[in-house]
């Protein structure tokens, strides 16, 4: 991927904002994994590094310890039973065990990605990944969701400085993570149009360059959308392009906003109610890919009223509490104090 072709695309950009990358490399292709070290010395990785990854990612990228030991990489290792759950004791986990290293590599994908890329932020540790499996949006992301009592919160973290992708490995992934990755590039369709309506109802920031590049990608997923399951190198390295694209340009944006929307809120809901409960959830872009079925049947709602009733937020704040119980009052409060309605008045609404 061309990384440097992107920046410049999007100098001097319309919305009148500079945007910028930390990434350096975005490598996806066939037989990648006998290259990683080759690839994170090329880029400046640092050798002392700590690898993470569980028992599942670590067997579908096998032989990649040995790559990187005979390419000098002095490696220390965190290897989990099976991570589903971003927890904040795993980040402080990884944060006593990165005194001795420069850099942590994430093994994986998802959880495993999020808790490395916020210990690294925490610790100003180099950070890079080898994808494991086409299934989240999150690989270059600057964001990291993280679960804390079970409840979820995107808290800022480190975009990992390289990307490795071997489409072997990717095409081999089990289906279920690769349609959890294909919904959660579906829901792009109802993060891309609240952008878009908050922009217009709250004058928050906009930039129609950035949300073309989610678009782009989103278009070319739902193109290959029958051979999402099959094991087909070249749809799974398209996936995985576009994955990371959409990571990129919530970067490129400063926010979550083009690649997470209403969807999201109700997959963490979701997620947050059933780890209350002592419950795994299902895979994030599952739950995202059938939670934006329910917010495009709201849309299609509110744009098939004849006459839209334009007035003040009456919205019932005891009773959205009692929806996420007693466990959750707090941290839904702090969310919402201000809410996000509180500067909007039924003028504006009208007007849009």
């Amino acid at each position: 991927m061309d990384i440097e072709k992107l920046v410049k695309g999007l100098q001097h950009c319309s919305c009148g904002r500079s945007h910028t990358l930390d990434i350096k490399a975005v490598e996806i292709g066939s037989g990648l994994l006998q290259r990683t070290g080759e690839i994170l010395l090329h880029n400046g990785f640092p050798k002392r590094i700590l690898l993470v990854a569980d028992k599942n990612t670590l067997a579908a990228a096998d032989g990649i310890v040995s790559v990187l030991e005979n390419h000098g990489f002095l490696i220390e290792m965190k290897i989990f039973d099976d991570l589903r759950i971003a927890d904040q004791k795993d980040v402080d986990l990884l944060c006593t065990l990165v005194d001795n290293v420069e850099g942590i590599l994430s093994v994986g994908s998802g959880s495993l990605n999020d808790i490395c890329r916020l210990a690294s932020h925490v610790r100003d540790k180099a950070f890079a990944i080898f994808a494991t499996a086409p299934s989240m949006d999150g690989f270059a992301s600057a964001t990291a969701p993280i679960t804390e009592n079970n409840f979820k919160t995107t808290l800022p973290a480190r975009q990992p400085s390289v990307i490795i992708g071997d489409t072997k490995i990717l095409a081999r992934a089990p289906t279920e993570l690769k349609a959890a990755g294909f919904g959660d590039m579906v829901a792009k369709y109802i993060a891309l149009i609240d952008w878009k309506v908050s922009h217009l109802l709250t004058g928050e920031y906009y930039c129609q360059a950035i949300a073309n590049v989610t678009k782009d990608a989103l278009d070319r997923v739902v193109s290959l959308a029958n051979m999402v399951t099959k094991p087909d190198e070249e749809t799974a390295g398209a996936i995985m392009e576009a994955l990371v694209l959409t990571g990129l340009a919530m970067k490129l944006g400063d926010s979550v906003r083009p690649a997470s929307g209403t969807e999201h809120i109700i997959s963490h809901f979701w997620e947050i109610k059933k780890l209350e409960k002592g419950i795994l959830s299902d895979y994030h872009g599952k739950k995202c890919c059938v939670a934006t079925l329910f917010a495009t049947r709201i849309y299609h709602q509110l744009a098939g009223q004849k006459i839209p009733v334009f007035q003040e937020d009456s919205t019932n704040w005891e009773e959205v509490y009692a929806v996420y119980g007693p466990n959750f009052v707090e941290e839904v409060r702090l969310l919402n104090s201000p809410s996000v309605t509180h500067s909007i008045c039924p003028a504006d609404l009208e007007k849009n």
